[in-house]
C-alpha cells in the first residue's frame, strides 16, 4: 500500500467530524425560540444539517430578560469541531431571539464577536453581519418549523453573538477579507470535515472574489508565512491582495482562470516551486 493511500484510509476511518458555526447557531436559535414560546429551555436540541446528518447538541447557555425591544430569550451551544484544528473549536455560539413586528419575517443582527462585512465581493453585502447565506437559511427553516409545531410567531429578530469572537477572528482570514469585529457564521453542509481541503479552497476563492470586487490588479498566492513575508515586503500589496493558498495552487489557478485578475504572483519555497514547474497542482508532500 502506498503512503498516500495509507494516510487517506486513516483520515476516513479514525478522524471525528464536527459541527460548523452555522449548525451551532441554528441549534441555539432552536433552543431560544422554544423557550420563547413554551417558557422552558430544552437541555438538548437536534437539527438536520444540509448534509443530512443529525446534530444532537447540548444547550450550554440559557438566559432571558427584557429590553427596549421586548422580551428576549438566549441560548448557547459550544462548538465542537471534531478532530479538525479549527480556531473556533470550543467557542460559545449564542442566539438571542425577540418577537418582531407582524409581516417582517426573520431578520438577523450581529452581536458581540460576530464580524461585520465592510467590503464587496462576499456572499453577504457590506454593512451586514457576517452570517453566511446557508446558515441564514438554516435558521429561517428552524423558525418556520418551530412556528408550525409550537404555534409560535413567524416574525422574529435573531442576534448571533460569540464571546471572544473578536480575538478568535484575528486567527482567521476575516481581517484580510474586510470582515471586522469578529468571526463569521459559516457552513454549507453543516458539518466540519477534519483537515478539509474543500474548506481551504473555498477560502481561497473568497479571497479572489474580494480582490476582484475591490478592483485590485495584482494578487499574491503564497505557500506559507516565509514566502508571504518576502512578498509583502517586495510588492507592497494590501492585505486583501494576499492569498494564503498553502499547497492548493491548483484550486487557486482553476478559480482564477474563470475569475481573472490582471497580475498574479505565486511564492513558495524552492522545492514546492520545482513541483509546480513540473505540473503539480497540489504541492503537499503526500501528493506530489
Amino acid at each position: 500500500m502506498t503512503r498516500p493511500a495509507t494516510r487517506k484510509k486513516t483520515i476516513e476511518t479514525t478522524l471525528r467530524f464536527g459541527w460548523t458555526t452555522g449548525t451551532c447557531a441554528t441549534a441555539a436559535v432552536n433552543a431560544a425560540y422554544t423557550a420563547m414560546v413554551t417558557g422552558q429551555f430544552p437541555d438538548r436540541v437536534t437539527i438536520v444539517t444540509p448534509s443530512g446528518k443529525n446534530a444532537d447538541l447540548e444547550v450550554a447557555d440559557m438566559a432571558s430578560g427584557h429590553d427596549q425591544r421586548g422580551a428576549w430569550f438566549r441560548a448557547g451551544i459550544v462548538k465542537d469541531a471534531g478532530d479538525d484544528p479549527d480556531v473556533t473549536h470550543g467557542a460559545l455560539i449564542r442566539a438571542s431571539v425577540w418577537t418582531a413586528r407582524p409581516g417582517s419575517g426573520v431578520s438577523f443582527r450581529g452581536g458581540e464577536g460576530v464580524g461585520t462585512v465592510t467590503k464587496p465581493g462576499l456572499p453577504i453585502p457590506a454593512g451586514e453581519p457576517a452570517i453566511n447565506p446557508v446558515p441564514r437559511e438554516m435558521m429561517q427553516g428552524a423558525v418556520a418549523d418551530l412556528a408550525q409545531a409550537l404555534g409560535g410567531p413567524e416574525d422574529v429578530e435573531i442576534e448571533i453573538s460569540v464571546p471572544d469572537g473578536a480575538q478568535i477572528a484575528l486567527k482567521t482570514w476575516n481581517p484580510r477579507l474586510g470582515i471586522e469585529g469578529g468571526i463569521s457564521i459559516l457552513g454549507t453542509t453543516g458539518v466540519v470535515r477534519p483537515f478539509s481541503c474543500s474548506a481551504w479552497i473555498a477560502s481561497i476563492h473568497r479571497g479572489i472574489d474580494v480582490a476582484r470586487a475591490n478592483a485590485l490588479t495584482h494578487v499574491m498566492g503564497s505557500t506559507g508565512a516565509t514566502s508571504e513575508g518576502w512578498g509583502r515586503a517586495t510588492y507592497q500589496l494590501p492585505d486583501i491582495a494576499l492569498i494564503d493558498m498553502g499547497d492548493f495552487v491548483g484550486g487557486m489557478l482553476k478559480y482564477m482562470r474563470r475569475h481573472p485578475v490582471p497580475n498574479l504572483s505565486i511564492l513558495g519555497g524552492f522545492g514546492k516551486m520545482v513541483k509546480l514547474s513540473q505540473g503539480a497542482t497540489d504541492l503537499h508532500s503526500a501528493r506530489s
